[in-house]
């Protein structure tokens, strides 16, 4: 699970985390007094408010202040009423909120997916494994299927001189 930025959870089952911009470690209670939301919300948090350092813009209207306020009583998205007459927390312009949450309920839910840390998908046993080797033997293939761009194989021989080449929409007719 991750915390806003710049917070990283501690490992294991730990509710401490790590906000490495401040050299400051919060517990439980720390992340509740800067959040307003315990550490298992903070990834819907994340979804509602965005994270810019992530690249995901979470839910028009929802602010720290509202985000947590819902949080706080409903902890996860799933919880959260569709209708705001439910929700007796402090929130401005709750209908509007209940509104964008509903239109947007699969959008926030993705946006948690990216909050949240897989721990359980092995990446590599030894750091040395995600050291450049060049490309392999699927590379042309990969490449094609992605639409990338053409790869020119080099001449062995031949010198182009000192100018690029002109592009096919420039070149003279």
């Amino acid at each position: 699970m991750l915390a806003p930025q710049g917070v990283l959870r501690l490992g294991g089952n730990t509710s401490e985390f790590a906000w490495w911009k401040a050299h400051v470690t919060l517990d439980e209670p720390g992340i509740v007094k800067k959040y307003g939301v315990s550490p298992q919300s903070i990834p819907d948090y994340l979804a509602l408010v965005g994270d810019s350092a992530d690249g995901y813009p979470g839910l028009r209207g929802w602010g720290a202040k509202s985000s947590a306020a819902v949080l706080a009583k409903f902890i996860h998205l799933e919880s959260i009423p569709t209708d705001w007459r439910e929700w007796h927390v402090n929130a401005a312009n709750a209908s509007a909120l209940a509104d964008t949450l509903t239109g947007e309920r699969d959008h926030a839910l993705l946006f948690r997916t990216l909050a949240t840390l897989r721990t359980e998908l092995p990446l590599f046993e030894d750091v040395d494994e995600l050291r450049w080797k060049g490309p392999t033997s699927t590379f042309d293939e990969v490449a094609a299927r992605l639409d990338a761009a053409r790869t020119e194989k080099r001449r062995p021989s031949g010198h182009r001189g000192s100018s690029a080449p002109l592009l096919k929409s420039v070149a003279p007719r």
